[in-house]
């Protein structure tokens, strides 16, 4: 599978199958299909128009998740740590006093064949606010600008490294723009994205509320994910397969969990099409890959071949109207492993 077919919202699909261990790794991914609900998370309501919006619950995966997943390794979570203080000496922020990060996501074409990804993030915690900004401001040692915008002050940091977002993804930074919109809630993304969101504040707040509706399905979800698959989206997917072109052009939304019980990590993936029909075909195409799949993860490294053939084999592949639903579990001790390489 192409790399850029595997980043894009459709690919999920493809992912889970062929790419699973990557998929996991990042955490980037029960229900029954929901007609469009009016938002009852107001940090994701805030969120300025999007093609997909997702919750993450960073409290627990930095407090529960990251402790389970490398129990078995305390030398990459001491490194974890420190990579979090060096997150935060350098922004001013700090993850661990995150509670829930809402994401908000725009799909964006500069040419054939590219899709890029521009995010807004909205950060609710135990910090103050404003403490934060000011924090960050004395981290960037006078390499920052202020703009005035409807009220609010708009911090634009610019940062000449990568960073370790979580202590765990490298994120290539450069400018960063951060304001304080209440005592412990900050907007995060880029100068134009924070724009967006406090022109939403000033505007009714439904313009996300199918995409709400779909990641808020699972409350005890660690990551929630609702998107659109749009037009332009699937025309600039570049499958190099027909037949498999065909049957992604029916898929209109996807959504999922990320979820933890004692000893799993699982995952939940959606994906809604056009009708009964078309969920048929695409559940008997993805159960195809599947097969597919075996052959693939034997040729993975030791680590990833380990949590990708568990993903496989505990991939159950299901239909319901006129969605395609994918679930599968991966012990969290299998991760340990997986995570040292990041």
């Amino acid at each position: 599978m192409k790399t850029k077919v595997l980043t894009c919202t459709v690919a999920f699909l493809l992912a889970t199958v062929i790419s699973t261990a990557s998929s996991i790794s990042s955490l980037a991914q029960r229900t029954r299909s929901v007609a469009p609900a009016k938002p009852t998370n107001d940090l994701l309501a805030s969120l300025p128009q999007a093609d997909a919006v997702a919750l993450i619950k960073v409290h627990r995966l930095l407090d529960e998740g990251l402790p389970k997943i490398l129990a078995e390794n305390p030398a990459k979570l001491a490194e974890v740590n420190a990579e979090i203080e060096k997150f935060k000496t350098k922004t001013g922020i700090d993850p661990r006093q995150f509670d829930q990060v809402a994401l908000g996501m725009r799909y964006k074409f500069p040419r054939e064949g590219i899709t890029k990804v521009d995010t807004v993030a909205l950060a609710r915690g135990s910090f103050n606010a404003a403490a934060f900004v000011a924090a960050g401001r004395i981290a960037a040692n006078g390499k920052y600008r202020e703009e005035k915008y409807r009220g609010h002050s708009i911090y634009i940091f610019t940062l000449d490294q990568q960073l370790k977002v979580f202590g765990l993804f490298n994120l290539p930074l450069h400018d960063l723009a951060v304001t304080a919109f209440e005592s412990n809630l900050l907007g995060l993304g880029s100068p134009a994205s924070v724009r967006g969101v406090i022109d939403t504040g000033k505007a009714p707040r439904a313009a996300n509320a199918e995409l709400i509706a779909l990641a808020s399905q699972d409350p005890n979800a660690l990551v929630g994910f609702g998107g659109n698959v749009t037009p332009a989206l699937l025309q600039n997917l570049k499958l190099g397969n027909e037949a498999l072109a065909k049957d992604v052009s029916t898929i209109r939304q996807v959504y999922g969990t990320v979820g933890l019980s004692e000893k799993d990590l699982q995952m939940f993936l959606a994906a809604r099409t056009t009708n009964v029909e078309s969920a048929k075909t695409l559940s008997d195409t993805i159960e195809g890959l599947k097969q597919l799949g075996a052959i693939f993860v034997g040729r993975l490294p030791a680590p990833k071949e380990t949590v990708a053939r568990t993903a496989l084999d505990n991939l159950k592949i299901t239909t319901q109207g006129n969605e395609l639903q994918i679930r599968t579990a991966v012990a969290q001790a299998q991760l340990g492993p997986l995570v040292r390489g990041l």
